[in-house]
C-alpha cells in the first residue's frame, strides 16, 4: 500500500512540474523580426542574415529546449530547438535571438527556414501541438527594417498586428522600447532642493511606525494578561472577575520600600565587603614536602595467627 502511495506522489510530482514546464514555455514571445540585413547584426560566423528575436515575459527562467520554430502551419514541427543547451534556459525578462539562414547544422540558433521565403512566423511548444506565438511576415519592409512589439512581450499572439509597429531602429537582443530616464537622484533633486519633503517623510516613517508596534505590543500584552487570568481562574476555581492576575499584594510592595529604604542608609549597607586578607608567617625546620611523614612506602609487616 505505501509503495502505491509512492508511485502515485511521483507521478503527480511529475504531472506538476510537466505542466508548470508547458506553463513557462506559454510566456515566450515573438518579439521582433529582420528579413533583409544587409548592413545590421552579424551572426557567430561574420555574416549578416535575417533573424527573429524571442523574449520571456515571466519573472521566472523559461527552458525554450523541446520547442519548434516553423514558417509552415501545416508543419509546426520544422525546426525542433535542441533540448539540453544551458543557452536555451532564458532567464526572466530577457531575449533570445534566432538567426532565419535555412543553416540550421550551424548551431542552436540556426534555423531550418528563411524569412525571405516565409509568410509567418510560429513559435509552438514542445508538444509539438500548441502554438504559443505567431505572426505573419510583412513583405512591404526594406533592407534593415525590423518589425517588432512596442513594448516587449506586449501585443497581440494571433497574428492580427496589435501592439506591433515597424521599428525606428532595430533592437536585436535588447529591449524594444528605449526610454531615456532621468535619475531618480537628480528628479529628487529637482523637487525638493531643501530636502524638507525627505525630512518629513522619513520623520512620518519612523513615528507611524513606532505607532504600530505600541498598539501591537499593547494588545499583545493585554491578551497575554487576559489568558492568564483564565489559566489562574480555571486553576483556583474562581470567577474571571475575581482574579487579580499580576498584581503584588501589599506586603510585597512594604518589603520592596524597606529593602530601599535600608539599602540607602549607610550604616545597613551589606553590598560591601572588607577585602582585607591576613597572611600569618610561620617557620618550619623543614619543607612539609620533603618530609618522611609523606612517604608512600611502608615496611610490610608479617602477621602470625
Amino acid at each position: 500500500m505505501k509503495r502505491i502511495i509512492k508511485i502515485a506522489l511521483v507521478v503527480v510530482g511529475l504531472g506538476i512540474a510537466l505542466s508548470s514546464t508547458g506553463q513557462n514555455q506559454g510566456s515566450m514571445r515573438i518579439n521582433e523580426y529582420l528579413v533583409i540585413n544587409t548592413d545590421d547584426f552579424q551572426d557567430d560566423f561574420g555574416q549578416q542574415n535575417s533573424w527573429i528575436e524571442l523574449f520571456n515575459s515571466s519573472y521566472g527562467t523559461v527552458d525554450i529546449g523541446g520547442c519548434y520554430l516553423t514558417d509552415d502551419p501545416n508543419n509546426l514541427k520544422k525546426y525542433p530547438i535542441p533540448g539540453g543547451d544551458v543557452l536555451t534556459a532564458i532567464k526572466p525578462r530577457q531575449h533570445i535571438l534566432f538567426w532565419a539562414d535555412n543553416q540550421p547544422y550551424r548551431g542552436t540558433f540556426h534555423i531550418s527556414f528563411d524569412l525571405i521565403n516565409a509568410d509567418e512566423i510560429i513559435l509552438v511548444k514542445s508538444d509539438g501541438t500548441t502554438i504559443i506565438d505567431r505572426i505573419p511576415v510583412r513583405k512591404d519592409l526594406g533592407p534593415n527594417v525590423s518589425f517588432g512589439r512596442a513594448e516587449d512581450g506586449i501585443g497581440s499572439t494571433n497574428g492580427d498586428g496589435e501592439g506591433w509597429q515597424i521599428m525606428e531602429r532595430t533592437t536585436p537582443s535588447t529591449n524594444n522600447l528605449t526610454i531615456d530616464k532621468t535619475l531618480q537622484s537628480n528628479r529628487m533633486k529637482a523637487l525638493d532642493p531643501w530636502g524638507w519633503i525627505m525630512a518629513v517623510l522619513a520623520m512620518t516613517v519612523v513615528f507611524v511606525a513606532l505607532i504600530i508596534l505600541y498598539v501591537i505590543f499593547k494588545y499583545i500584552g493585554k491578551f497575554n494578561i487576559r489568558q492568564g487570568k483564565k489559566r489562574v481562574a480555571a486553576q483556583s476555581g474562581k470567577d474571571l472577575s475575581e482574579v487579580q492576575y499580576g498584581e503584588l499584594p501589599g506586603e510585597a510592595y512594604a518589603a520592596i520600600a524597606m529593602a530601599l529604604h535600608l539599602y540607602r542608609l549607610e550604616s545597613e549597607t551589606h553590598d560591601e565587603e572588607s577585602f582585607v586578607m591576613t597572611l600569618q608567617h610561620t617557620d618550619r625546620s623543614y619543607s612539609p614536602w620533603s618530609s618522611k611523614i609523606y612517604g608512600l612506602r611502608q615496611i610490610p609487616q608479617l602477621k602470625r595467627k
